[in-house]
């Protein structure tokens, strides 16, 4: 008798759930997971930007509305330096997941909105995780460890005491590191044409510590010296290469690292300036066909 109650009772509980489910479903999200205006991002560190750009700008609405939404939210909480944070999909955006999970699976957004945060602050694996209720769950690990960035901030303050002085202009300045980078490291060929890694090149790590870099590396280690100048910038990319956008007195110009320490037959070590602070009509005059980026994306470096 005892089993034909209980069956019977969740009969009928199953169909009190189901005819009233979606109350159910708004109880929970109010009581249980915090309801979408109720969520902030309070975390920041030494490294998190204060400025936005014309693809990705900082914000404080982490209830998206559209794509563009979803975008600004996981570029702000990477600039934050997180390492993991949640927010929810609102009712009233009923494409919001489905477009959260093409954005987790799109390497190459991904890889865009990474580079417009400090280098420090940039992800090696992203994860993006969601339920049926809307909870959407970053999960970031990042490039550089503690320890990492300890040494490196330690080599950049020995460099910049030995480079720079108080009568040199930003412009100067950033000569000055570009000169010592390239005078400093090597481009890591060995790595770049056989895969043989024997060195972090592909970070600042590998271009001040260890002398060998590859373009990542060239320009992460330029980026922390722009970033000392208080000066902004960010990483732009092409299909398979990295340089650096340098906003200086108001205008923005390309700094390319990698391409001003040509690799010789002989061996030879070889300072160039052609792709030092250019515009990007300079740029398209050399006819580089590894710096052919997606205008829509780096927009500031308009011609």
């Amino acid at each position: 008798m005892k089993k034909y109650i209980v069956l019977i009772f969740l009969i009928i509980l199953f169909g009190f759930t189901y005819a009233y489910r979606s109350t159910l479903y708004d109880l929970y999200r109010t009581y249980f997971v915090k309801e979408d205006k109720d969520v902030s991002l309070n975390t920041k560190n030494d490294y998190t930007r204060d400025y936005s750009f014309d693809y990705v700008k900082l914000t404080d609405d982490f209830s998206p509305s559209n794509y563009q939404d979803l975008l600004n939210i996981y570029y702000t909480v990477l600039n934050s330096g997180a390492d993991s944070f949640s927010f929810y999909c609102p009712d009233d955006y009923s494409s919001c997941l489905e477009e959260v999970d093409s954005l987790a699976n799109d390497q190459k957004t991904l890889s865009t909105i990474n580079n417009f945060v400090h280098p420090y602050n940039s992800f090696k694996h992203l994860e993006t995780s969601y339920d049926d209720y809307g909870k959407v769950t970053l999960s970031i690990d990042h490039i550089y460890n503690d320890s990492d960035i300890k040494l490196i901030n330690a080599k950049i303050k020995e460099i910049e005491k030995e480079i720079w002085n108080d009568t040199m202009s930003n412009e100067d300045k950033i000569k000055e590191a570009h000169n010592y980078i390239i005078n400093n490291s090597k481009y890591d060929q060995e790595r770049s044409d056989n895969n043989v890694v024997k060195y972090k090149s592909d970070m600042a790590y590998g271009t001040l510590l260890e002398g060998y870099s590859l373009c990542g590396g060239y320009t992460d280690a330029m980026e922390l010296f722009l970033e000392d100048l208080g000066i902004k910038s960010y990483r732009i990319a092409s299909e398979n290469h990295v340089w650096n956008a340098v906003n200086l007195n108001d205008l923005w110009y390309h700094l390319d690292l990698t391409w001003d320490d040509p690799i010789t037959t002989d061996g030879s070590d070889i300072l160039e300036y052609n792709f030092f602070l250019i515009t990007t009509s300079e740029l398209d005059a050399l006819e580089a066909e590894q710096h052919n980026y997606d205008r829509d994306i780096y927009k500031e470096l308009a011609a």
